[in-house]
């Protein structure tokens, strides 16, 4: 049987760093300040290629530090198991890719465009794995309501 994956404050920690440090690659990659100046007009495919694919990326990077930041907020108490399932869901990653304007893009700009998908879909995996909560089993909050059904009927 399929155990899930246990998550934890140092697990969230270096995933943290790794998301942090991933990010700070793709600020760097994605900055146009410079270039769009020295731009003659026969690259105006590559521009909206590379502003396309870094608006992608970015949000992506942004969805999971909000995912960890959620989650260290919870290992340290500053929010609680309620808030912590209402707003600690990872949304999945439904932006691809348009595989003529990624030929556009600088072979390492592709590279890291990859490493930041890669590492999402770990972290996707991660929280579908260790989630108890299927989609047939009852909210918290139903839950709760049916414990006070059941004490107001005895």
């Amino acid at each position: 049987m399929f155990e899930p994956a246990a998550i934890n404050p140092r697990i969230v920690e270096a995933l943290y760093e790794e998301a942090i440090a991933l990010a700070d690659e793709v600020r760097h990659a994605f900055t146009l300040s410079g270039r769009l100046e020295t731009a003659d007009s026969g690259e105006d495919l590559a521009r909206v290629a590379l502003s396309s694919e870094g608006l992608r990326t970015t949000t992506r990077m942004m969805q999971a530090i909000a995912w960890l930041l959620n989650h260290r907020a919870y290992f340290m108490g500053e929010i609680n198991e309620l808030q912590f399932h209402r707003h600690g869901r990872l949304p999945p990653d439904m932006r691809t890719s348009d595989p003529a304007q990624t030929a556009l893009l600088a072979p390492a700009i592709v590279d890291l465009v990859e490493s930041t998908r890669d590492f999402y879909a770990r972290l996707l995996r991660l929280d579908s794995s260790w989630r108890p909560a299927g989609p047939g089993q009852p909210s918290p909050l139903e839950r709760l309501r049916e414990q006070l059904e059941q004490r107001l009927a005895s």
